[in-house]
């Protein structure tokens, strides 16, 4: 018995798209005034579209046509723009871009927060908007996606290995990917000759559906002196195979300083409570920002855009106008970067984070640099930070905070405002929870300036930087 038609999904014609929305998607409106959410716009489009889903009562849709292109419309350059996941602003220009980032920054500090927007300053932009990732993690798959050119033929597809990026609603095949522009080379190259070997050598790709396979991952670091780290994940603890490997890396790329492997018999793709085998070359990459250094190890934590970081650290310490005297804590300082950047015009520096790893990293990298005032802590802000740890560490002048998207944990505010610090540098990744927390320590701080920093060309993402002064 045949199956019975599926519904026909429900069509928007004539859609002004008005404004940009999160995941990279734009905000249309219908010519009957409802307010859709659509995949594929720039604001400026008119546009017909198709729907995808409902989701808490507003309709997803996609681009089926444009009618009239906006004059911030350009080309994507990235042949697999639309099918990738990442890089979702691509076809926007970048000063579009740049402009939508900062009315996110002014949206939320207004309606979330009641703030004063004259105070945001105008937005940093990115030096480079290609290329300006230190890190990619690509997933090696026995089930490519196929391209629609490629399902149209009778022919049997035998060629279906393919290493490169997960794809959002189809959790068994990757993306194989030409050519990334998010990292420098050899990226690109490391990533095809990897490939290429485990096909000559008749070597399983990864069954995502089964786990099964030798090869599953392969995670490439970069910094900005060039230098390449390689951690090769892979699903069969075969020494031989990773043996070839590492020698047709290392001998055919001179970029390549260091190399890991690792043994994965997980479900899932997480590293952290594995062990990581060091094959080759140095231990660790060698970062340097401005004067100061950073040791970044296989598993560590680090902002994936170098060249921005400097800039965004650069900001956070002028704004925190650091005396010879300060006491500063380091809030979720992960691997003390932040905190670091800062110790060599202050006292010192207390720094708090959940995850020992990062700690351990923490204190290399003070020693790294000579710094003898630094205390790195483990645990968990909302938990440490009271009068006990004061009292022990010293009353602080000024507290950097740097917290995960989901903003500070609430008990942690009170903590804070009982620490009274004269001043407070806020470094978010996102400016809704950042606008949130600055309304809840407003009866006790004034917002001085806030400036937007743009880590993440093509992409929604934008982090902003604030200074809070005690009144």
């Amino acid at each position: 018995m045949s199956r019975p038609d599926r519904k026909p999904r429900k069509i928007f014609e004539g859609v002004d798209i008005i404004d940009t929305a999160d995941e990279g998607l734009a905000i249309g409106r219908c010519e009957d005034g409802l307010i859709i959410q659509v995949r594929g716009a720039v604001p400026g489009d008119k546009v017909d579209v198709v729907a995808l889903e409902k989701r808490k009562g507003m309709y997803i849709t996609k681009v089926s046509s444009v009618t009239t292109f906006s004059p911030d419309r350009v080309e994507p350059f990235c042949s697999h723009f639309g099918v990738c996941g990442g890089c979702k602003w691509q076809h926007m220009a970048y000063d579009a871009q740049v402009r939508f980032k900062e009315k996110k920054v002014l949206d939320a500090f207004q309606r979330i927060g009641g703030l004063d927007t004259s105070l945001i300053k105008p937005i940093v932009k990115a030096p480079s908007q290609t290329y300006y990732r230190n890190k990619l993690e690509f997933t090696a798959s026995d089930r490519r996606w196929l391209t629609e050119e490629e399902l149209s033929h009778q022919d049997e597809i035998f060629d279906k290995n393919g290493i490169g990026f997960h794809l959002v609603g189809a959790f068994d095949k990757v993306l194989d990917i030409d050519h990334c522009y998010l990292q420098a080379d050899p990226s690109n190259d490391i990533r095809h000759f990897v490939k290429n070997m485990c096909i000559e050598n008749n070597w399983a790709f990864q069954s995502l559906r089964h786990k099964s396979g030798f090869i599953r991952n392969i995670i490439v670091r970069n910094n900005l002196a060039g230098d390449v780290m390689i951690v090769l994940v892979v699903g069969e603890d075969e020494k031989e195979r990773i043996n070839l490997l590492v020698n047709g890396l290392k001998n055919n790329f001179p970029q390549i300083v260091s190399i890991y492997s690792c043994f994965n018999h997980k479900v899932n793709d997480s590293l952290h409570d594995l062990t990581l085998v060091h094959e080759y070359g140095d231990t660790g990459l060698i970062e340097q920002l401005g004067n100061t250094k950073f040791k970044i190890g296989p598993k560590s934590f680090f902002q994936t855009n170098s060249a921005q970081a400097f800039n965004l650290y650069s900001l956070a310490k002028e704004l925190a106008a650091l005396q010879p005297d300060d006491n500063v804590y380091d809030l979720y300082c992960g691997v003390g970067s932040l905190g670091i950047f800062m110790a060599d015009q202050c006292k010192q520096v207390v720094g708090i984070e959940q995850i020992n790893e990062a700690i351990i990293d923490a204190h290399a990298n003070a020693e790294l640099n000579g710094f003898t005032n630094t205390h790195f802590v483990t645990g968990q802000v909302e938990m440490i930070l009271d009068p006990g740890f004061i009292a022990k560490y010293g009353k602080p002048d000024v507290i950097i905070t740097d917290p995960p998207r989901v903003g500070m944990h609430p008990n942690v505010i009170p903590h804070l405002l009982a620490a009274a610090p004269d001043r407070i540098v806020y470094v978010s990744c996102n400016p809704a929870t950042q606008a949130r927390d600055l309304k809840m320590l407003s009866d006790d701080y004034a917002l001085v300036s806030a400036i937007p920093v743009d880590m993440f060309p093509h992409t929604h993402h934008i982090e902003c930087v604030a200074l809070l002064r005690h009144k």
